[in-house]
C-alpha cells in the first residue's frame, strides 16, 4: 500500500531521477528500494505483484526498471471493491 500511495504523486515522493528527468514513465526500483528500506528482492517481488494483478506499469530503459501506477486498473479495483461490501 505504502508504494502505491508513493507512487500517486512520485515527485513528492521520490527525487528527481538522473536518467528519465521528467517520471512519465514511473520511479527507477532502485528508488523505491531505498525509500522502502527493504531488501532489493523483497522490494522487486512486491512490484512483480502489483504488476502482474495490474495495478503497476513496468517500463524498461536499459536494465533498470521504472514502475507507475495503472490509474484506471487501481480505479476499477476500489469500484468493485465498493460494490462488494
Amino acid at each position: 500500500m505504502d508504494i502505491l500511495q508513493w507512487l500517486k504523486k512520485p515527485g513528492d515522493n521520490f527525487l528527481k531521477q538522473k536518467y528519465v528527468p521528467d517520471l512519465s514513465d514511473g520511479v527507477c526500483v532502485c528508488h523505491i528500494q531505498d525509500k522502502t528500506g527493504l531488501s532489493q528482492s523483497t522490494v522487486s517481488h512486491y512490484l512483480k505483484m502489483l504488476q502482474k494483478v495490474n495495478l503497476l506499469i513496468a517500463t524498461r530503459h536499459g536494465k533498470w526498471t521504472y514502475y507507475r501506477r495503472n490509474e484506471s486498473k487501481i480505479l476499477n479495483y476500489i469500484n468493485t471493491l465498493s460494490n462488494q461490501l
